[in-house]
């Protein structure tokens, strides 16, 4: 009996995580809702779960929303600019077809969950059960105990609210990988004039350390200052070397020193031309890349 337990739960394992981490927008936190989900189901009365994926996910889905707002709560002061915890994705398991594997890389994609962190819990639910797992409005108003037009409602006010934030990109990973191997190789070389051709006249440098590692503490803006502030800092990694990863759905450089995890970079590309640059060097957010 419990290795059918797990073994049902653990088939189930992708979505509970792809659901929580796109709630709370830190791996940490979405592996401790699926462990407390496990809990719950491993105590369940079965007679009472008819089935099986729409129990758990509404578990996974109400003890996010709890998380979220506890935090909103306690409301946790952060120093600089924040950035979702970098999750390695890989899509082509879980979603064989492109529509399918790109929609979740949008819905996972850096740009989107800081939108995200601006929603009440409850809209959150709702846009990523929607937007990410096209689940119908009766099902998500069952799974909240919410009448369908109050889905409906919420629905749409999170979707007006992320496509006005949301930055435009493209989410082609072919030209986003060209980009950034260009993009690195610019920067490493100190090329400051190479470098200025592949970004946006509008471009944003988003720089996350929550205090704990040199990083700007105001987003910059403008190719002349991002630039500028890129060549200043490469080649100040001592021992560094390099590792392409697929991070919420697209390519990013895990850069190492010393063989730990130093820095993550990602770039937003629009146009051609890098419109944003996310840098994570807060090293609570990193640890967990050294193994990939």
């Amino acid at each position: 009996m419990t290795a059918d337990l797990t073994d049902v739960f653990e088939a189930h394992r992708p979505l509970l995580m792809g659901v929580a981490y796109r709630m709370l927008g830190r791996v940490a936190d979405a592996e401790d809702v699926v462990q407390d989900a496990w809990l719950r189901w491993s105590r369940a009365d079965r007679t009472e779960v008819g089935e099986p994926r729409a129990y758990l996910v509404r578990v996974i889905t109400r003890l996010a929303i709890d998380r979220l707002r506890r935090t909103k709560a306690h409301g946790e002061a952060y120093i600089g600019p924040w950035l979702p915890e970098p999750c390695v994705t890989g899509f082509g398991g879980t979603a064989p077809d492109t529509a399918e594997r790109a929609v979740l890389a949008d819905t996972v994609s850096l740009a989107v969950l800081v939108v995200l962190e601006s929603l009440s819990p409850l809209e959150r639910a709702v846009f990523v059960l929607r937007e990410a797992f096209g689940y119908p409005y009766a099902e998500i108003a069952a799974l909240l105990d919410r009448g369908e037009a109050a889905v409906r409602q919420l629905a749409g006010r999170a979707r007006r609210h992320v496509a006005e934030r949301r930055p435009r990109y493209d989410v082609d990973p072919v030209r986003r990988r060209d980009l950034t191997e260009r993009f690195l190789a610019a920067a490493g070389d100190g090329d400051l004039e190479g470098l200025l051709s592949l970004l946006a006249t509008d471009v944003r440098l988003v720089g996350d350390s929550g205090g704990k590692a040199k990083a700007p503490l105001r987003t910059l803006h403008t190719a002349d200052k991002v630039g500028r502030f890129l060549i200043a800092v490469s080649g100040t990694v001592p021992e560094l070397s390099v590792r392409f990863l697929e991070v919420n759905g697209g390519p990013a450089v895990l850069i190492l020193s010393g063989g730990k995890p130093d820095s993550l970079i990602q770039v937003d590309v629009a146009d051609a031309r890098v419109s944003t640059v996310y840098i994570v060097r807060n090293p609570d957010k990193l640890r967990h890349l050294a193994d990939h």
